[in-house]
């Protein structure tokens, strides 16, 4: 029996849904992006385009969910199929579009450059519990407008598993979708066999930017996954009421899910957000929040009423350093997202309100994962009769470490985690020189990283995705690009 959390009552639910397409109608959704607006006068929406808002029909809604795919593979850069969307498949990557990064010598934040990234994408690949990538940081040794593309470009050079990514521009959409093809064989390959899916975020409240608009029907035309991230702030972009906040967001999907559906019947949306609570004492918007965490997983759970495939930002931490709240928000984030069913769930490194990345708190997070995934396996009937045959056998003595039963079945019963988590006696501690989490996830950093293999791209790849973004580097006056590795520079 796998173990849930539910936290909407049928009622509620239902409620939530029926007001979400009331707003589609009144007040409509305001769409700044003139091709999304004749699609959806053309399906029959009522489009006041000197204002530019569209009032959309629930029918017309409703056709969209109902032709939207339930599921969908990604791929890795093997061929193989690695994170599966829909269900209630769990999966984990790193939180994305860091502007800096905790330095792990001073542990103060810096901005991030470009070897920051490359080792966060080899360290993502060497940690077994997360299960695809993500374009994590911004580096700051490139220019500002390319900042979207550069990201995927130095990931594709280290990576196997996919990725999760998203545009900042129009056209920079479009380097980066010729990356991708590059990689996957051809933009028919790209589109059977994905290896990424971009983020694309309506604006609250009930607003498309043409940017975000613009992304979502290319990516729905090039049959690239597109992963809705709606972001109600509760009291300030949205109703401060958790319900209020989650008619809002059903609203702001719905109407992705629409325009996505008119570009292309069929093609692959993900039913996602990073909603949060506002904090009026301080002006913030706190990711570690438990409002925040119900916001995610009853959205996930508006999500997958609607027969759709569901991600989440969880998994954060609004602490500064790698320190007690860090652990506390982050456990509690990732655990609910895992018990609530979310597909993929974002978050693992990040902290400072969703604006920093930390490659130790990334391996620690990767143990909250490890377990996280561990409870959703649930308690399994390994024999049977369970207990009955081995405990008549010893009777009284306590004597199970010597048993053939528990050598076969210890470790498929816990978790064992890393160094980083100290289960040891005080004594042995003491002798390791009293390190700390953070010292212990520093020293795991450096040791997983020794054990990556670059991918052995095939000849001539990497040249041309350098072709690519330097191209559109130099659109934005920056003639080269930083030199990457010796094994990968082109």
């Amino acid at each position: 029996m796998r173990p849930r959390f539910q936290i909407l009552s049928l009622g509620l639910l239902a409620q939530i849904l029926d007001e979400a397409f009331q707003l589609l109608i009144d007040p409509g959704v305001r769409v700044h992006n003139d091709e999304a607006l004749g699609l959806l006068a053309e399906a029959g929406a009522t489009v006041d385009r000197e204002r530019q808002v569209a009032r959309i029909p629930e029918a017309l809604a409703r056709q969209a969910l109902e032709g939207a795919p339930r599921e969908f593979t990604l791929y890795n850069l093997d061929g193989l199929p690695a994170v599966v969307y829909g269900g209630d498949h769990v999966q984990f990557d790193p939180g994305s579009a860091a502007i800096s990064i905790l330095d792990p010598a001073t542990q103060q934040q810096r901005p991030p450059l470009t070897a920051d990234l490359i080792r966060l994408v080899q360290l993502v690949e060497t940690l077994p519990q997360i299960d695809a990538q993500s374009t994590a940081m911004v580096c700051a040794d490139v220019v500002e407008e390319i900042g979207d593309l550069y990201r995927l470009y130095l990931a594709l050079h280290f990576m196997r598993k996919p990725i999760i990514t998203g545009a900042f521009r129009k056209d920079t959409w479009w380097s980066m979708k010729d990356m991708l093809a590059a990689v996957a064989g051809g933009e028919q390959a790209l589109a059977e066999r994905p290896i990424a899916v971009f983020d694309v975020c309506p604006s609250p409240p009930l607003l498309w930017s043409d940017l975000t608009c613009q992304n979502l029907i290319d990516c729905a035309r090039a049959m690239i996954p597109a992963e809705l991230v709606s972001m109600p702030l509760a009291g300030a972009t949205a109703p401060v009421t958790l319900a209020g906040a989650l008619v809002q967001h059903t609203a702001e999907n719905l109407s992705g899910v629409t325009i996505g559906q008119l570009a292309r019947p069929g093609s692959p949306i993900v039913w996602g957000g990073s909603p949060a609570i506002f904090d009026m004492r301080h002006g913030t918007t706190p990711m570690g929040d438990v409002g925040t965490w119900m916001i995610d997983c009853a959205y996930a759970e508006i999500g997958k009423s609607l027969g759709l495939p569901t991600h989440a930002y969880l998994g954060m931490s609004d602490a500064k350093i790698v320190d007690a709240q860090a652990g506390l928000e982050s456990a509690g984030g990732t655990i609910l997202a895992a018990l609530a069913g979310v597909n993929m769930v974002s978050g693992a490194g990040m902290m400072d309100f969703e604006s920093c990345q930390s490659l130790e708190k990334l391996v620690i997070d990767a143990e909250i994962i490890g377990m996280a995934k561990r409870l959703l396996a649930g308690i399994e009937r390994r024999d049977d009769p369970i207990a009955l045959p081995l405990m008549r056998q010893l009777g009284h003595r306590a004597d199970y470490l010597a048993q053939e039963h528990t050598l076969r079945w210890f470790q498929q019963e816990s978790y064992i985690p890393s160094a980083i988590v100290d289960r040891g006696s005080l004594d042995a501690w003491r002798a390791a020189g009293s390190p700390s989490t953070f010292e212990r996830a520093r020293q795991r950093v450096e040791d997983l990283l020794r054990t990556y293999q670059p991918p052995g791209l095939p000849q001539g790849l990497p040249a041309e995705l350098r072709r690519i973004a330097t191209a559109a580097a130099r659109t934005f006056g920056m003639d080269e690009l930083p030199a990457l590795q010796p094994e990968t520079a082109a």
